[in-house]
């Protein structure tokens, strides 16, 4: 039976079962002391995994220069909306462009673009009826995010098809992930994947117990399985390239709400047409999603809150502005 703190000191290093799954349930506020070791002594021990924060951030997103135009920034095409879903596809396009990618096409279902272009006229708004009527679409772009809202359906597999053939930098969320099983590897280098826990364990064939049991290991079989940059979702989110795990600190409660994961395979998407790799833009996507829901919490509460309340929020701590509310 494990002590439910209100309060968690913890000394020379941070203990990662503290900070995802169940373990933030039990830590309550956690504080750290080094006890004055000196760096040279950190340098010498194998560090397991990596915490993201706001110099990472500054680090990795400089200041633009001043001729830049929009060419400069890439161009998103986000595939997916199938039909009921197109508001899926939409929060993705809409979280990209304000991400900062230079451009933002959006391949749905011809039901849903007068909608996207009503809610978002800076979107190339498509519709698009085949996987050949795609190609054109993926010749134009710099990173595909895949999957959002995409359903089920012989339009999807079609979609599908032509996205993985590709040779894109691409994030592949919710429904694109059961198109992985079938895919070869050759462009699994470009590739980031966001699966939650449930998605997860279908991929590697067990329970959402055994994906939350050890979730380091998981994202580790993840990654051996699929190759390229995983995202493993949930309370300490993780990212793994196949060199260090990086775990987000930042998140809560009141992200759990539809739309979530779209918003984020956006963000993570114009990070990458933005320049940076993989694993950079998977692991600050994840942050300033994260930290862009902790602002919101602050101000309103976590009831009721939704995926695109943080889209606002995102573009701020991507631009450096505004204070940092965690560690």
């Amino acid at each position: 039976m494990a002590v439910k703190a209100a309060v968690t000191l913890t000394f020379i290093g941070a203990k990662q079962g503290l900070l995802t799954h169940e373990g933030v349930n039990y830590c309550g506020r956690l504080l750290f002391d080094g006890l004055r070791v000196p760096d040279e002594l950190y340098e010498r021990v194998p560090v397991s995994v990596f915490r993201t924060d706001q110099d990472d951030l500054e680090e990795l997103l400089p200041a633009r220069q001043r001729s830049a135009h929009k060419g400069c920034f890439g161009h998103l095409l986000v595939v997916g909306g199938g039909l009921g879903l197109g508001g899926a596809a939409l929060m993705a396009a809409q979280s990209a462009a304000r991400s900062g990618s230079g451009l933002v096409s959006l391949a749905t279902r011809s039901e849903h673009v007068v909608a996207a272009l009503t809610r978002l006229p800076e979107v190339m708004a498509l519709g698009v009826g085949s996987g050949q009527a795609l190609l054109p679409l993926l010749e134009k772009a710099t990173v595909v995010v895949a999957g959002p809202g995409l359903g089920d359906s012989a339009w999807a597999d079609q979609l599908m098809q032509q996205v993985l053939k590709s040779a894109n930098f691409q994030v592949l969320d919710a429904d694109a992930l059961n198109y992985l099983v079938a895919s070869t590897d050759r462009y699994s280098h470009r590739r980031v994947i966001t699966p939650h826990p449930g998605e997860a364990a279908r991929l590697l064939g067990c329970t959402v117990d055994d994906i939350q049991q050890d979730r380091f290991a998981a994202i580790k079989a993840l990654q051996g399985r699929f190759g390229g940059t995983v995202v493993l979702k949930g309370a300490g989110s993780l990212t793994y390239d196949g060199d260090v795990i990086h775990l987000c600190s930042a998140g809560n409660p009141g992200m759990a709400s539809g739309g979530m994961g779209d918003v984020l395979s956006g963000i993570i998407g114009a990070l990458m047409a933005q320049g940076l790799k993989p694993v950079d833009a998977a692991r600050l996507g994840v942050y300033a999603h994260a930290v862009a829901a902790d602002r919101c919490v602050a101000k309103s509460g976590e009831r009721g809150l939704l995926a695109t309340d943080l889209i606002p929020e995102v573009r701020r701590i991507l631009n450096g502005l505004g204070d940092q509310l965690i560690d």
